[in-house]
């Protein structure tokens, strides 16, 4: 399990978890005083038939401020949609935190120190002193929550903050225009999918999260500088490759990416415009959804602007 690993998990999560991590895990991004915007164009494609049109657009869930992505043909695009469909829509606060005791808790009362070898609980409370977070303060959680949760405050410690994120400027440009939005998958399923991993490659995945803390931070900067450069290949090579596992890669992506496919099939039977946006993860690589559609006789087209 290798760092790129680890960056999947974060990028698939912390759509979920930027809402969802406890109290002693939020922090205030470090920020310049004044924000300088920088315009990036990342890439969009569209669907079309004769009455219906589909963009697709890969997000990122956790920016730092000042990437102006949010104009140009992206912008267009939306303006032009009837509806907004996200991963998922933000539940209400209380629910968010009963689904996060729900799945990110252990529910038999076991600590998460008391789960790890002595090696792992060094690196581990290593990592959480990096961080300035007290070495109990997850011990309520499974190993999964806590390594995404340790990569989300790393990542905002660096500076990355969700309110910046894709989904949430969508999300506010949607209420503003009074468009619909809508979610492919619930909260409930996304914790879920990480719930159900095996305990062992949880730790697995908690250590190495910790181990390699340090390098949370310009991993994500990567990845970002791929998706605002538009480089869709070398976007899904970094953070496909490390998924060495099949079970995990069809469960985050494989099997998603399909029922998204599915989705924009049936979407297609009706008239409409639709602006979509998911992971950049999803819309990258050999099973990308542009790469399932034309099994459902559809094509996904790269929007010049």
């Amino acid at each position: 399990m290798r760092v790129r690993l680890k960056s999947v998990l974060t990028a698939t999560a912390a759509c979920a978890l930027a809402w969802a991590i406890p109290a002693a895990a939020q922090t205030t991004p470090t920020e310049p005083p004044a924000v300088t915007v920088k315009d990036v164009d990342p890439a969009l494609w569209v669907v079309k038939d004769e009455d219906t049109t589909v963009y697709l657009f890969g997000s990122v869930h956790l920016l730092k401020p000042g990437l102006g992505w949010f104009d140009d043909g992206v912008k267009t695009a939306f303006d032009s949609s009837d509806q907004l469909v996200l991963e998922l829509v933000e539940p209400p606060a209380a629910e968010v935190q009963a689904l996060f005791g729900k799945f990110a808790m252990d529910q038999q009362g076991k600590t998460l120190r008391s789960k790890m070898n002595d090696a792992d609980r060094a690196v581990y409370e290593a990592a959480m002193g990096k961080l300035g977070i007290p070495a109990p303060a997850f011990d309520p959680l499974e190993p999964w929550a806590a390594g995404i949760t340790l990569s989300v405050v790393a990542m905002q410690k660096s500076g990355f903050d969700p309110n910046s994120g894709v989904e949430k400027q969508l999300t506010a440009a949607a209420k503003v225009s009074n468009k619909p939005i809508a979610g492919l998958e619930t909260m409930e399923f996304q914790l879920g999918l990480f719930d159900t991993l095996p305990e062992a490659e949880q730790i697995t995945f908690l250590v190495e999260t910790a181990k390699l803390i340090d390098e949370v931070a310009s991993t994500t900067d990567k990845m970002v500088d791929m998706w605002a450069a538009a480089e869709t290949e070398s976007l899904g090579q970094l953070m496909n490759e490390g998924l060495t596992s099949r079970t995990l890669y069809d469960a985050l992506l494989t099997k998603r990416n399909a029922n998204w496919a599915k989705w924009i099939a049936a979407r297609m039977a009706k008239p409409g415009v639709t602006f979509m946006a998911v992971g950049a993860g999803h819309l990258a690589g050999p099973t990308s959804v542009q790469n399932l559609l034309p099994a459902y006789g559809l094509s996904a087209t790269r929007v010049a602007y």
